[in-house]
């Protein structure tokens, strides 16, 4: 049966960043462009350049003797992308505080992450969550350090999606209904509670659910050591 994406590179890419989201496509898994072909009744070279827009987002990778494939999530490259994730968004902060920027389009974000529930699809959950930080990095009027933010967000995102949280929707609301907060607070209590928030309910949450996910003995996030905090 065909997919209703369309058949185009950019169709067929966001679908594919869809199944991602949505946890459909596990690592591990091999896309091959004969049954993409066949579900989108696209030709090879849209199926191709759609694959190729998702390697060039971190999404996809190209491994040798397997092509195109969903790839791991490791805790190395949780720390590559968290660490990173936390010099552009901190450094977003300090911008906007400098602006005196007040943070509106940050609590409208965390307002539509609030409207949601425990029925949301997860995918749901994740973008709006993503929305309230790009708000923050937005506020910083730079859209240099904007467009650094956007390319990174795809991955960041499938990344969660591919472990799972450990909040719950609810959960995840009120914590950045209370960073809004501390934000309006200024100062390096608006700093404080943003690292707070990348490092235990971001970078440890993921090596935490990384962990459950394996089966490997489960620690608390302030427990995993220093590549974690």
């Amino acid at each position: 049966m065909r997919d209703q994406a369309g058949s185009t590179p950019s169709g067929i890419a966001q679908a594919l960043r869809d199944d991602l989201l949505d946890g459909v496509l596990e690592p591990g898994t091999r896309l091959t462009e004969e049954s993409l072909s066949a579900r989108f009744g696209a030709g090879r070279h849209s199926v191709r350049s759609g694959l190729q827009t998702l390697v060039s987002e971190g999404l996809l990778e190209h491994q040798r003797n397997k092509g195109i494939v969903v790839p791991a999530v490791t805790a190395e490259r949780i720390d590559a992308m968290c660490s990173y994730r936390s010099i552009l968004e901190l450094g977003a902060l300090r911008l906007a505080l400098l602006r005196n920027a007040d943070f509106v389009a940050v609590d409208e974000a965390v307002q539509r992450l609030e409207a949601m529930t425990a029925a949301t699809p997860w995918r749901q959950v994740i973008e709006a969550h993503s929305a309230v930080h790009a708000e923050i990095v937005a506020a910083s009027g730079n859209p240099r350090v904007l467009a650094a933010h956007r390319a990174c967000e795809n991955e960041l995102n499938c990344m969660l999606a591919t472990i799972r949280a450990e909040y719950s929707t609810s959960q995840m609301a009120a914590m950045h209904r209370h960073l809004v907060g501390q934000l309006r607070a200024g100062g390096e209590t608006a700093l404080k509670a943003l690292e707070d928030d990348l490092e235990l309910g971001g970078r440890a949450a993921m090596h935490l659910a990384l962990r459950r996910r394996s089966g490997a003995p489960h620690l608390l996030p302030g427990d995993l050591g220093a590549g974690a905090s």
